[in-house]
């Protein structure tokens, strides 16, 4: 990890890399306020304050697409491959404040994690820069999205529940949900909302995708340390042989 960022530092990343670290941090920001909003019970579409800073935050996120558009040598291929940056770089929550349209209170809070889609994928680039080795960097982008999923949809799942769902009495409980969902486990609190019930679903098709990958994971590692050690007792071997006996 040392030498990760050592060569982070050294190589700079030219603009792309600035770029994705300042979209990081401004999908943390968007995070936190997401957070305490929900826990606090705070109407977020009411506060002008929050709207305007998720505005010039999505026009950053714009401005990131574009740029990098024109960077690009291969215009065409850029364009077609991260298209979905430009949809949820789009500040929909001004827009729809602009044109004074009215949506459930649920809707309007999922449109907030849009943007936090473009985050995810700069924390996926950045997790690459700071493993060397693509298997472990995957896995971990893997894991970083599994469980910033987990955590939204924690989040989404108290919103729609609490108050409607004698079992959701804090978040504790949508948490609890949420992770045992993902697992296909199953949990005690069974959703009772349309919303919620989506959310359920999702959840645990997410789960049933992506826990496979551990298993492709510690596959991989056991098989690469097993051929390490036959190359070692190889090694070892030939240089036994190479050493003339002694009459």
């Amino acid at each position: 990890m040392k030498m990760a960022l050592s060569t982070f530092a050294l190589e700079k990343r030219g603009i792309y890399g600035i770029l994705h670290v300042i979209i990081l941090l401004l999908s943390l920001f968007l995070v936190i306020s997401i957070s305490i909003d929900t826990f606090k019970g705070i109407p977020f579409y009411t506060r002008s304050g929050y709207m305007n800073i998720q505005f010039w935050i999505c026009m950053f996120f714009l401005f990131d697409f574009f740029l990098e558009f024109a960077l690009s040598k291969d215009k065409g291929h850029y364009f077609g491959t991260h298209f979905i940056f430009l949809l949820i770089a789009i500040p929909y929550q001004a827009i729809i404040s602009y044109m004074g349209w009215t949506f459930s209170e649920e809707l309007t809070y999922m449109i907030r994690f849009i943007p936090l889609v473009r985050g995810g994928y700069a924390l996926a680039i950045v997790v690459g820069w700071l493993t060397y080795n693509k298997a472990s960097s995957l896995f971990i982008s893997y894991i970083t999205m599994l469980l910033s999923t987990v955590y939204f949809a924690s989040l989404a799942f108290y919103v729609v529940e609490h108050g409607v769902n004698s079992q959701v009495t804090d978040y504790g409980d949508s948490l609890w949900w949420a992770f045992m969902d993902v697992t296909t486990i199953g949990s005690n609190v069974i959703a009772v909302t349309t919303t919620g019930r989506v959310l359920s679903v999702v959840l645990a098709a997410l789960g049933m995708m992506m826990f496979p990958i551990f298993t492709v994971y510690v596959t991989s590692l056991i098989t690469r340390q097993n051929q390490e050690k036959q190359e070692y007792y190889q090694k070892l071997a030939k240089g036994e042989k190479s050493i003339p006996k002694n009459s």
